[in-house]
């Protein structure tokens, strides 16, 4: 089965764990998602099947929105509520000061990301060196912040929406307005509303072809050559110039590479979209 849906993550499951429970509803045994969430966040989550999984890294996924809740007087090296050591009583601030803290960071903006987090460092996850007590140094990384906005400022609670560009940590926004404020604090709840056109619609089948952010091009030679996966020739391709193209044929779709003349596959003969098939 070959299927694009968005599934909404219920809270303190990880999204690799909750594959397993997709794999039984779908009975399927290739599962992908894109864009990990954290055990404690909820919300949208792309997830694929079957030859599916091949398209992650072509799909639109900017921006995304988050809705957050932001704790004040909270400490948490995981800036976040699994691992909190401390609370301390903070004095109310004024809603106006709350927004400029919050107003403070849009933008293109680069700070260090989350300690337990999913990036490498020398082929292991940081949040696993981290929870072994292990000393994390992350690079910093640069993020857009295209609009954020309080919702609601309930003290100690801050509620907050943030439209982001993707691989941002919103427990680092969270991080970043408590240092602004002078005090401490941690995410007590994410969730994501929405990544690019990805939404959450009872995990609705989705046509992935509709959803790439790479151009269209079209091959004019035999189609068998792609079929049998054969050389192919710059020659026979209506856009010329290099770069990477989705190719339509009359029974699949083929990602390919144009540089110089040489033509790569990236991908080849992935499925149709074919909404009656996916039905649950």
């Amino acid at each position: 089965m070959n299927r694009l849906f968005v599934v909404n993550k219920p809270i303190f499951r990880s999204s690799n764990g909750y594959m397993g429970y997709v794999k039984r509803k779908y009975g399927t045994k290739k599962v992908g998602f894109s864009g990990t969430l954290d055990p404690f966040a909820t919300g949208c989550l792309i997830v694929a099947t079957g030859q599916y999984t091949k398209l992650f890294q072509y799909l639109n996924k900017t921006p995304k929105s988050y809705k957050a809740t932001l704790w004040l007087g909270a400490n948490s090296p995981s800036l976040d509520i699994e691992k909190i050591d401390s609370i301390k009583e903070v004095s109310p601030f004024t809603e106006r000061r709350i927004e400029e803290a919050l107003l403070s960071l849009k933008g293109e903006l680069t700070y260090y990301p989350p300690k337990f987090c999913a990036k490498k460092i020398n082929g292991k996850r940081a949040y696993e060196l981290a929870r072994e007590g292990l000393e994390v140094e992350l690079k910093t990384i640069t993020s857009t912040i295209y609009d954020i906005k309080l919702l609601n400022y309930n003290h100690p609670f801050v509620h907050f929406e943030a439209k982001v560009s993707e691989g941002t940590y919103i427990r680092s926004l969270g991080a970043l307005v408590a240092d602004k404020l002078g005090v401490d604090g941690t995410l007590s709840s994410l969730h994501r509303i929405h990544e690019g056109q990805f939404y959450f619609d009872n995990e609705k089948a989705l046509n992935p072809f509709t959803h790439l952010d790479i151009p269209s091009n079209v091959y004019t030679g035999d189609e068998e050559y792609m079929e049998l996966g054969k050389k192919l020739s710059r020659e026979y391709f209506e856009t010329k110039e290099d770069g990477v193209y989705l190719i339509e044929t009359s029974n699949f779709f083929s990602i390919i590479e144009i540089a110089g003349e040489e033509v790569k596959y990236r991908f080849n003969r992935i499925p149709k979209f074919e909404e009656e098939s996916c039905t649950v």
